[in-house]
């Protein structure tokens, strides 16, 4: 009888406007590569569908599966909360389907301490400047300076998460920095050892981003 493989967790995290939900949606693509669709108390921007992009639930229905220890991971970010079904993920997982996170370094932080039996890649992703950031925030929040604004300040706290997670890319063009991804995320399926990449870049790319 052939030897049952379980799926492994593929984890991305970047400040708020560096990409990573696209970069999720490409991933998700390949074959046995599936999205874990996060509960949120948030309003649905425009185009967001219900089940598709997330699973958007009132204050009270989400402190309510918090206090049944439904999530796996679950945080508050800007005034809003997160959460991933236990449930949920774990039963894909043993039918060895991959699944992608599209979560902050508080979901991350709390998914690696549970020291869970499947393997977990995690990857953080930075934009190209902070003047790009910003554009990118005006334009998904329907050009609202308040809300960009609001995320800009929490940036700092953000990026410098990147040393807790195993690969760090800049997202300055969607295709490399998917293709960067994904071959990462193979090499590190195919090995056991932690595999390394040019650290000095992107320490030198953060020291321009927050300073």
């Amino acid at each position: 009888m052939a030897e049952k493989k379980e799926g492994m967790m593929v984890i991305l995290s970047s400040p708020s406007g560096a990409g990573k939900t696209t970069l999720v949606k490409k991933i998700s693509q390949r074959k046995k590569y599936n999205i874990s669709i996060s509960h949120t108390t948030r309003k649905p921007r425009l185009n967001e569908k219900n089940g598709r992009d997330y699973f958007f639930i009132t204050n009270k229905e989400f402190k309510i599966l918090i206090r049944k220890k439904m999530f796996l991971e679950h945080a508050k970010v800007f005034k809003n909360y997160y959460g991933s079904l236990k449930k949920t993920v774990i039963e894909k997982l043993e039918k060895g389907e991959n699944i992608i996170f599209d979560i902050d370094w508080q979901g991350t932080k709390q998914i690696k301490s549970k020291k869970l039996k499947y393997k977990i890649i995690t990857i953080f992703i930075l934009p190209p400047s902070k003047q790009e950031l910003f554009n990118r925030l005006l334009k998904r929040d329907q050009k609202d300076k308040k809300i960009a604004t609001e995320r800009m300040k929490q940036f700092k706290t953000d990026v410098l998460h990147w040393k807790d997670y195993d690969f760090t890319v800049i997202n300055d063009k969607i295709e490399s920095c998917y293709n960067q991804i994904f071959n990462f995320i193979i090499e590190q399926k195919k090995s056991r050892k932690k595999l390394y990449y040019n650290k000095k870049t992107i320490k030198k790319h953060i020291n321009d981003l927050i300073n």
